[in-house]
């Protein structure tokens, strides 16, 4: 067994948390990552046991237009404050993986200056896709490129390229001496080369043992990435969509269906890493219309197959709502101090704290074989092993009847139960859930409930017409144009209920979408 295995993953978005500035005017160092030092034993108090934190390394932005990958954002701080935090954390007995944004590089990049510099005597010339000398762009470079979704702030990589596979798998080799790091995330994985995705697997089983990496995976049959040649595993983005729209349409087929696809696609040894919101989707608290839907939530991320993981102001239950032309409003700056006493007395942090207690004292719940129990629209219940959760969406308490033997308790009630005649008859209360484990271990109940709150009415955006699609490649069309593209070819097939449009309106990656739209025959 792998420590990635075992773990329950914070997942942080520095520039962001500490509040640097949005553009890079290349001063001083500023040691904000500091600030992120006392954020360790929260994150410990969690239950969590891996931390994902990124962008980190010089950039002019966001942070995923890399410029130098070997000194850490001066926004940020110093390479020594980088070496000291991942100590820090390893104390703590969390391990730390890096953001690693090796599909593209930012213009400051030093291969892409000598571009700039000496066009096609460049030496680097072959390290980017399809330049073109006969092109141009928006700023005026007298030569065009491939960039990721199509800005051109990021330049896409030659990945077969040996001389860029050979610099990139140095710079893994950097991370890992200087930092001590355990494994990477690899942004933009699913337009990444498969054949360099084999080097750096080939690089991760020789820098350290049970080096992990994650991939940035949106749709697809996962096991085409995460395998004994690529990945180790990659983001669980199918699961992501089935947690909140299966809540919000009172659905728990969808999610049930998402999981027997995803165990008949991959095998159960593979575990994916799941989550209910990141730095590029809106929060959990704003996706649900119910708030209330928090708890049953945060239980399947604990208790499906997988590995969960949670993003970083979200155990709060805060709000993070994706505005047009920035993803600013779902990377806030936080204090922590402003949530000191939050897992005594917030709800939400409460049930995140308790649900990673149980899930590391509950080895069913890593290894445990998924069994599915009993599904209705409105409740679910399904095992790992000899355990057994029972989730409600319902706005009303829920029964439950499934095949069970002997004795259990309740993880987060404490409640005590016995099956009778091969059965276990247990009452879920209105928008929650439970872990029934078999007796003998015990948890301390968790005494406050998320409360349901109105939802938000949400504002639509104007379509983009068909008059300005028209005559443009799927290429060449824009995120909006890509998505009415896609809205359209759905309703040709049927009705387009809300929550569809929800989920075409808020996938942005360009080159996802092109996938997606090209899906249709």
């Amino acid at each position: 067994m792998s420590w990635y295995e075992d773990a329950v993953f914070y997942h942080i978005y520095p520039l962001g948390l500490c509040g640097a500035p949005e553009h890079n005017d290349g001063g001083e160092p500023v040691h904000r990552l500091n600030e992120i030092t006392e954020w360790i034993d929260h994150i410990h108090a969690l239950g969590c046991t891996g931390l994902y934190i990124g962008p980190l390394f010089e950039s002019s932005g966001h942070g995923y237009e890399t410029s130098d990958y070997y000194t850490l954002d001066r926004r940020l701080g110093t390479n020594e404050d980088l070496v000291q935090f991942v100590k820090k954390c390893h104390a703590a007995g969390i391990r730390v993986i890096f953001d690693g944004v090796f599909n593209h590089t930012g213009r400051g990049f030093f291969a892409f200056k000598d571009l700039q510099a000496n066009r096609e005597n460049s030496q680097f010339r072959d390290w980017y896709c399809n330049v073109n000398f006969w092109g141009n762009n928006e700023f005026n470079d007298g030569f065009s490129y491939d960039a990721w979704g199509g800005y051109n702030i990021m330049a896409k990589l030659n990945q077969r390229n040996p001389q860029v596979q050979n610099y990139i798998c140095d710079v893994i080799r950097y991370w890992v001496k200087e930092f001590d790091i355990d494994g990477i995330r690899l942004d933009a994985a699913d337009v990444l080369d498969f054949g360099f995705m084999k080097v750096l697997r080939r690089t991760a089983n020789e820098v350290k043992e049970d080096f992990w990496l994650m991939g940035e995976v949106i749709h697809g049959d996962y096991s085409r990435w995460a395998n004994d040649e690529t990945l180790h595993s990659v983001t669980n983005y199918a699961l992501h969509k089935g947690l909140y729209s299966g809540h919000n349409d009172h659905n728990y087929f969808e999610i049930a269906h998402t999981v027997k696809r995803q165990l008949d696609m991959c095998p159960q040894e593979l575990k994916l890493y799941n989550f209910v919101d990141n730095h590029d989707v809106e929060r959990i608290m704003t996706k649900l219309t119910n708030k209330a839907h928090f708890t049953p939530v945060h239980i399947l991320l604990y208790t499906l197959p997988g590995i969960p993981s949670i993003y970083y102001g979200s155990e709060f239950g805060i709000e993070g709502k994706k505005t047009y032309g920035t993803d600013a409003p779902l990377r806030p700056a936080l204090k922590l101090s402003d949530y000191r006493n939050a897992i005594k007395e917030n709800p939400c942090t409460m049930l995140v704290a308790a649900l990673g207690k149980i899930h590391a004292e509950t080895e069913e719940l890593r290894y445990g074989e998924y069994r599915e129990l009993s599904l209705t629209t409105g409740q679910y219940a399904f095992a790992r092993g000899n355990v057994i959760i029972t989730v409600n969406n319902a706005d009303q308490p829920a029964s439950f009847d499934v095949p069970a033997q002997g004795s259990y308790t309740g993880a987060l009630s404490g409640q005590k139960v016995k099956a009778e005649n091969g059965r276990l008859h247990v009452s879920v209360e209105a928008c929650g859930g439970e872990i029934w484990i078999p007796a003998g271990r015990t948890f301390a109940p968790v005494t406050k409930k998320v409360k349901p709150q109105p939802a938000k009415k949400e504002v639509k955006k104007p379509a983009v017409t068909k008059e300005q699609r028209a005559g443009k490649s799927f290429e060449e069309m824009s995120v909006e144009e890509l998505q009415e593209e896609i809205l359209e070819r759905m309703r040709r097939n049927g009705p387009v209920t809300d929550q569809m449009e929800r989920d075409v309106r808020q996938n942005i990656w360009h080159d996802s979408l092109i996938n997606w739209v090209k899906s249709f025959h």
